[in-house]
């Protein structure tokens, strides 16, 4: 598999970005919640791009793609956390929103990257 930098992956950029907005989230959140959900939340945040560059990096396209499906349960894990905070009243809807839709798309670009990298098997 000819290696590429994960880096220049557009999906890793809004991963990174997610992880950002994430973070920044958290910091609304309760004291209390500092070694639970939002340790949670940040683990699930951090792991959808590290997953994305440990496949890229790995030297099979069934790994890479392995990889993928794991950072895409990530992202269902950290999507679940979130509306967890609505429910907890932590956050609003409006709050998440806009890091709920970027969620969305990079599952989007992980099924299409997958896909792709299918049809090189």
């Amino acid at each position: 598999m000819a290696q590429e930098n994960y880096q220049k992956l557009k999906v890793w950029q809004m991963a990174m970005d997610i992880v950002t907005q994430t973070y920044l989230l958290c910091k609304r959140l309760p004291k209390e919640e500092l070694y639970s959900l939002q340790d949670q939340m940040k683990r699930s945040a951090v792991s959808i791009p590290s997953n994305i560059a440990e496949g890229q990096g790995r030297n099979s396209i069934k790994e890479f793609i392995r990889f993928l499906f794991i950072a895409r349960g990530s992202k269902a894990e950290l999507e679940t956390q979130l509306l967890i905070c609505v429910r907890l009243n932590f956050l609003s809807e409006s709050d998440i929103a806009p890091t709920l839709l970027q969620l969305e798309e990079v599952s989007k670009m992980l099924s299409k990257l997958v896909s792709n990298l299918k049809t090189k098997l």
